[in-house]
């Protein structure tokens, strides 16, 4: 018989000396407690001012904490009653993932291969283009302050060579970020600064697979993600995506020897889905079972625009099987270079020689004028500001595809995350010559065909970013998206 939620609480025993914040072990606790099973749906928990006073800590912290999980969809509020273990949970009685198993021999070097397969890509700024953040709001002002302060110390350090794993004044900083912002408790030293997302895959593929081994990865998916892992010597296995995220039963059965996966689970990308809590943990089930590894590339998990934030991979297993990989392309600008991984504590080394031997440290000033924006604040700051702007920008598209491409476009289900959207053409056509049309009026909305890596698969529409389009030229930018659709030949203003 399992303790009731009073008796185990009890068992709680908070550590002041320990690094980890009074309010993160609480979460870490009863998310523990949920998914181990030892609290089943329905139990209600102790009251906030209960376990503050039985636990000696300030009441906001343990309300602080609850809210965490209910967000997370753990925990569950009943007006007049309290707050009980959510009822819609999938099943619990997963077992704790044993230690990590011993890393993998260093594999040989892959040979080249003459199959990489890019989609069309064009570098010029255009209205809808997706992956561009509001580059018209990027905060100069602080930026260029806090860039003369370095210039002004005349670092040497950022001139010359340095740790591979990067700047330990920006890698504390990011540790401190996600800790707070995330829920994902981590040491700087687990943290390698790359020079964007490609790189990070790349370390994160040769440390955990050899050549030819098969990677799971998301149907459709990143084009230069999956190029990055078929550079890496990986066979990368195509696995469906539906609306809860990849199909981690179709895994199973596409690729039952992969020991890798690649998912982006907060905003799938292209087509918009967040895994749900019990893709999730099936997930995780999968690695603890095929002792795997997991890339959770979260490129734009801070910007949500509604509905309830899940716990990242990492959080949830504790960053036993999963590389976390960031980047401040989205969040501030792709022209920085600058993005992170998040290591499993046993592959620390090796990553870092990797690093080391792959010789492509990220640019050393930008680490430097970027720690410094961290840790006074100013990256919160313009995470909080971007949310409103992105969250406006996307009513503006969606308004607008309503007036001017109803019939032409279907955006589906609205996502309730990221910088841009995915809508299906309602009628047949050939989606890469509309995009070049589309190119040609200035609109640099992605033909979502080309990425599928099955031409099978694949479905005629469109990738349309609205982050990096001002709202007042998103009407008329759907308006030429409308006309290339319509006569692709005449869509040129």
């Amino acid at each position: 018989m399992l303790p009731p939620a009073e008796t185990l609480a009890a068992s709680l025993a908070l550590d002041r000396d320990a690094p980890a914040p009074l309010q993160d072990q609480l979460v870490d606790f009863f998310r523990a407690a949920v998914l181990a099973g030892r609290l089943r749906p329905g139990t209600r928990v102790p009251s906030s001012r209960a376990l503050a006073a039985e636990q000696q800590v300030a009441r906001i912290t343990v309300v602080q904490a609850y809210d965490r999980l209910v967000a997370e969809g753990f925990l569950v509020a009943r007006r007049g009653a309290g707050l009980f273990v959510a009822a819609d949970l999938p099943d619990l009685q997963r077992p704790v993932a044993p230690a990590t198993a011993a890393p993998r021999p260093a594999p040989p070097a892959p040979p080249a291969r003459p199959d990489l397969k890019l989609a069309p890509r064009s570098y010029a700024r255009a209205d809808l283009t997706p992956g561009l953040p509001a580059l018209d709001l990027f905060p100069w002002t602080e930026w260029s302050r806090l860039t003369a302060r370095v210039l002004r110390r005349r670092p040497v350090a950022a001139l010359a060579y340095a740790d591979p794993r990067g700047d330990a004044g920006l890698r504390q900083a990011i540790a401190a970020h996600l800790g707070g912002m995330r829920g994902i408790g981590c040491d700087a030293d687990q943290i390698v600064i790359v020079a964007g997302s490609q790189q990070g895959i790349d370390l994160a593929a040769r440390a955990v697979a050899g050549p030819g081994e098969a990677c799971w990865y998301e149907e459709p998916g990143y084009p230069i993600g999956r190029a990055a892992l078929q550079a890496a010597g990986l066979t990368v296995m195509p696995v469906p995506v539906d609306g809860d995220g990849l199909d981690v039963a179709a895994g199973r059965s596409l690729a039952p020897d992969a020991r890798l996966a690649m998912v982006a689970p907060a905003h799938q990308y292209p087509l918009g889905s967040t895994m749900t809590l019990a893709r999730r943990l099936a997930l995780l089930d999968w690695a603890e079972q095929a002792q795997g590894w997991i890339i959770e590339d979260d490129y734009d998990g801070e910007f949500r625009h509604g509905g309830r934030p899940l716990a990242p991979l990492h959080a949830l297993d504790g960053g036993r099987r999963v590389f976390h990989l960031g980047t401040f392309s989205k969040s501030l600008a792709p022209g920085l270079r600058l993005g992170y991984l998040v290591v499993p504590e046993p592959l620390i080394g090796r990553v870092a020689t990797l690093k080391s031997a792959a010789d492509r440290s990220a640019p050393g000033l930008e680490q430097l004028v970027l720690a410094a924006f961290i840790a006074e604040g100013r990256f919160a700051a313009h995470l909080r500001r971007m949310r409103l702007v992105y969250a406006e920008r996307q009513r503006h598209l969606l308004a607008a595809l309503t007036e001017t491409a109803a019939g032409l476009l279907d955006p589906g289900t609205v996502p309730e995350a990221g910088l841009h959207l995915s809508a299906l053409l309602c009628r047949p056509g050939d989606d890469v010559a509309m995009a070049r049309a589309a190119q040609a009026a200035g609109v640099g909305a992605a033909p979502l065909s080309t990425y599928y890596a099955t031409a099978a698969a694949a479905r005629p529409g469109f990738v349309i970013g609205f982050a990096g389009t001002p709202a007042p030229r998103i009407a008329t930018a759907v308006h030429r998206l409308a006309g290339a659709i319509i006569a692709p030949e005449t869509a040129a203003p």
